[in-house]
């Protein structure tokens, strides 16, 4: 078992940050739109350096595997929410991230997604570990 912590060794860009694809998804039964980050530097970029997500809008990070991913907010100044995602579309847990944070935070179970959305936005929805997720993009083989 590997346990990935996603990090950036780069400062955060001041400038806008690249354009990502664009999809929405619906999170027990809610519809978001997400950027997709599904590379190696995207992935590590992440919403490093926003100063705000707005409400309806996340970032969906997708694995080539499935395993125990996991995140912190070291350069990230807006507090967010995850929620990891099994190769199957459940949520496997939900877990609060404050800004700037070193904390690790890391699902219960492999996963292959994770989606950040602004702090609060799964608790004001009624989003709770077990919400099947639909509509996601297709996964690269295992």
């Amino acid at each position: 078992m590997v346990i990935l912590i996603l990090c950036a060794t780069l400062s955060p860009a001041k400038s806008e940050p690249a354009q990502l694809p664009l999809a929405e998804i619906q999170v027990g039964g809610h519809s978001i739109q997400v950027e997709l980050a599904s590379t190696p530097a995207s992935r590590q970029r992440g919403l490093m350096g926003r100063d705000k997500l707005p409400d309806g809008h996340g970032m969906l990070f997708i694995f080539d595997t499935t395993d125990l991913h996991c995140f912190w907010m070291k350069d990230t100044p807006s507090s967010l929410s995850i929620a990891f995602i099994t190769a199957e579309h459940r949520i496997a847990s939900i877990a609060d991230m404050q800004a700037y944070s070193e904390t690790a935070h890391c699902p219960d179970e492999a996963v292959r997604y994770a989606l950040e959305v602004p702090q609060g936005w799964f608790a004001r929805v009624g989003v709770e570990r077990g919400n099947l997720v639909t509509s996601l993009p297709r996964l690269p083989a295992q």
